[in-house]
């Protein structure tokens, strides 16, 4: 089976899941039954956003063992303009466009930032027609990035690095971590541009109020490694990873409580439209359905 990497859901009944060996599958009836979307790649599938119904955007990662050279593209984006019918290839161009690209994040069908290895990060402005390299302050692997509008953003990675931007990457700062030292960070996620949350290695939680400046730690009670964090207000929260874990906290991570899953397999991504409509993805081809009327069930 298939690990699935990635999550995006248009609304409550429409979405797509995203995995290893160009795993694509697609729902239209909320993630109760899931159809093979077009087969694209055998490549693996580490991203994926939609824009709207027509527009949406895949991170590719291709395997090494078929590069002919050192210089070849380790990573490419795929691009719809039909909803999905149809995908093309988009490669980066310039220094350090060879380098391997984890995930994207996009404000808008124009606006998005692409990151990985190395501390890279590309942004476009045309919709990923065109990629530029915008200046880090870090060599750290980025694993997880989350921006509110076109303008303020954040990344997370190794090294405890979590990246700031208010003027949409034309510059990044580094957030002070408070007894963060070392750590290794998944994912990142926010409410508004001061309230956020980010989760990483050994169960570990962090949560800032001013905008990512100032990062403290949140008492979590595992200590497996944590893939994910989604936040759907500034009080109702979840988080999953290894082993099938899954988090909950409804007082912005005062308290978290672990939730069963029904699964051992690892949770790697996390989606909500709302409090009542969510997915979990995975090892295993492992989707769950997470709602706060009932326990998270497991959809495949």
């Amino acid at each position: 089976m298939a690990w699935l990497h990635a999550v995006y859901f248009l609304n409550q009944q429409h979405g797509w899941v995203a995995g290893s060996g160009g795993t694509l599958l697609e729902t239209e009836d909320g993630g109760n039954t899931w159809k093979k979307a077009l087969t694209l790649t055998r490549d693996r599938l580490n991203d994926i956003y939609f824009a709207d119904e027509r527009i949406g955007w895949i991170i590719a990662e291709r395997d090494e063992l078929k590069l002919k050279t050192n210089d070849e593209a380790r990573s490419y984006l795929l691009k719809t303009e039909d909803g999905g019918l149809t995908w093309r290839q988009l490669f980066l161009t310039g220094p350090d466009s060879n380098v391997r690209l984890g995930r994207a994040v996009f404000a808008d069908a124009e606006r998005g930032w692409a990151f990985g290895e190395t501390g890279v990060v590309f942004a476009t402005i045309d919709g990923g027609a065109h990629w530029t390299r915008q200046a880090s302050p870090t060599k750290h692997l980025l694993l997880g990035g989350a921006f509110v509008d076109y303008v303020h953003g954040w990344l997370a990675g190794a090294g405890a690095t979590i990246l700031q931007t208010s003027n949409g990457g034309m510059t990044w700062q580094t957030g002070f971590v408070r007894d963060g030292s070392g750590a290794r960070f998944n994912a990142i996620s926010f409410v508004g541009d001061r309230l956020g949350w980010t989760v990483g290695a050994a169960g570990r939680i962090f949560a800032t109020t001013d905008g990512g400046h100032i990062w403290f730690a949140q008492r979590s009670p595992l200590n497996v490694d944590l893939l994910d964090v989604k936040f759907i207000d500034a009080s109702d929260g979840w988080a999953g990873g290894d082993q099938g874990q899954l988090l909950h906290t409804i007082d912005g991570g005062a308290h978290w409580m672990v939730e069963s899953s029904g699964t051992s397999h690892a949770l790697q991504r996390l989606f909500f439209t709302d409090r009542n409509h969510g997915w979990a993805v995975g090892f295993g081809g492992t989707i769950l359905t997470i709602s706060q009327d009932h326990a998270p069930r497991l959809k495949w």
